[in-house]
């Protein structure tokens, strides 16, 4: 008979290799898992639920907010929030720090996330999702501060996503590996799929928005048609996928190989994906899978973020395709 693992009990085995361990993440994980599968049982509904669509408010990027945008991040919220595990919350949705309720405890651990990334597609059946990154508090007490969620990439301590698609699958990392869960709807529990998930050193993909060719800068265009040319012996031409929604297309790529990029452009010269709520989560997954995440010129994860809601380009995937973007960059001097 098959052995299921439950992403709780592989949680709960896991914490064995951390002496003092409290408990607190264990139940942090927990509630995240809570969290994603309410969002999925209402992402399989929307069609028929009267909650897709836009709620007529603008975000902080000045981006329309989708219905689904709103429940996913009241969702996160309201179940989160009252763990007495977390100093606070960080999200693309919301102008400041979340701060918790009055009569909850102040916890050690801040998380920042994106609640429904690629909702604009919801409408037309594409995938979506879940992205988070969970830091400790340096130090302090009450509640957390903006100044709190201003640490590097590298400080983090545990990033995940969740994709809803035909299946909801959840992959995140503590720093010890990658790993898979996929919802098993029969008995409501993630159970592991993916163990130590490793992304190959060369893929064989590229996902860009070629929409935008003409406001790339010049490295990016020529690494671009050098992915194009035909070169039987270096595995070229890549196959261009792309959906549209970042947690979709970096797990395709990290599943199967290849590269994402999301560059800075002429009318985006600092980027445009968020750094804490995006670029961090993802880049600590791809890198504790063996492979690379860049702005262009640094490491994503060895920079201090300026604000919570700082953007940043993205050049994110398999080590060897990411190597070979930053060759075109240092060649151009750009």
């Amino acid at each position: 008979m098959k052995e299921y693992i439950t992403l709780s009990r592989f949680i709960i085995e896991e914490q064995r290799n951390y002496p003092g361990a409290t408990g607190e993440f264990s139940s942090l994980f927990s509630d995240i898992t809570t969290a994603s599968k309410v969002v999925y049982r209402e992402v399989n509904r929307a069609g028929i639920a009267e909650i897709l669509g836009s709620t007529g408010s603008i975000n902080v990027f000045g981006e329309e907010v989708q219905k689904l945008d709103e429940f996913a991040l009241k969702t996160f919220v309201g179940v989160l929030s009252r763990g007495g595990y977390l100093a606070g919350m960080a999200s693309e949705e919301t102008v400041s720090v979340i701060k918790m309720p009055d009569d909850v405890p102040r916890g050690k651990y801040l998380f920042a996330f994106d609640p429904l990334d690629g909702s604009s597609n919801i409408d037309v059946n594409v995938s979506v999702g879940t992205i988070f990154g969970i830091w400790k508090r340096k130090d302090g007490e009450g509640d957390a501060s903006e100044e709190d969620f201003l640490q590097p990439g590298k400080d983090i301590i545990a990033s995940g996503y969740v994709v809803y698609g035909s299946s909801a699958m959840l992959v995140y990392t503590t720093g010890r590996g990658v790993h898979g869960f996929t919802l098993d709807p029969s008995v409501g529990e993630f159970i592991l799929s993916h163990y130590d998930i490793k992304i190959p050193e060369k893929g064989k993909l590229y996902s860009a928005n070629e929409g935008y060719y003409n406001r790339w800068s010049k490295a990016m265009k020529n690494y671009i048609e050098y992915l194009k040319e035909e070169d039987k012996e270096a595995g070229k031409p890549y196959s261009a996928r792309y959906i549209g929604s970042l947690v979709s297309d970096f797990h395709r790529n990290l599943l199967k190989g290849g590269i994402f990029l999301y560059p800075a452009d002429s009318k985006h010269p600092k980027g445009k994906l968020r750094l804490l709520y995006e670029a961090f989560p993802l880049s600590y997954i791809v890198e504790q899978a063996g492979g690379a995440a860049t702005d262009g010129k640094r490491r994503i994860l060895d920079i201090v973020p300026e604000n919570i809601h700082q953007r940043i380009p993205l050049i994110i995937g398999s080590k060897r395709d990411v190597e070979k973007f930053r060759e075109f960059v240092e060649k151009e001097g750009e």
